[in-house]
């Protein structure tokens, strides 16, 4: 998919809902790794103060800079609030994770000008084109 590639080549900065500091989950896995692929990390996390270095904000809306990417790891229930905090942040695209989808959700997105991916590891779709 073109979209995925030149999303992933133009995009800097990833607000990650869910991002867990507990290292054996895979919202840690994933994120670290895009951080050492050189993007800018921001944890989306109430239950969290800091994430692999970087101060963490309670929702969407605390973010205080720019989001290319909303990269979603919660339960699909919980995507259309994430989405429209999206939405009101002028995000350029949501990415569900494996397993997270929500297709009233991603129309919505796509309506208002997001890019949705749904259902894939961003993890392997980078790995899949850059590694």
């Amino acid at each position: 998919m073109p979209v995925i590639t030149d999303l992933l080549r133009s995009a800097h900065t990833i607000a990650v809902v869910g991002l867990s500091s507990k290292k054996a989950r895979p919202s840690h896995g994933v994120t670290d790794y895009m951080l050492h692929a050189g993007y800018r990390i921001i944890p989306v996390n109430p239950n969290e103060t800091e994430v692999l270095g970087e101060k963490a904000y309670p929702d969407l809306d605390a973010v205080p800079e720019k989001v290319d990417i909303v990269n979603v790891f919660r339960q699909s229930e919980s995507v259309p609030e994430i989405v429209d905090a999206a939405i009101r942040i002028g995000a350029r695209a949501v990415w569900m994770q494996e397993g997270v989808m929500h297709q009233e959700a991603a129309k919505r997105a796509r309506q208002a000008g997001l890019i949705v991916i749904m259902d894939r590891c961003l993890l392997k779709e980078h790995r899949k084109r850059f590694r």
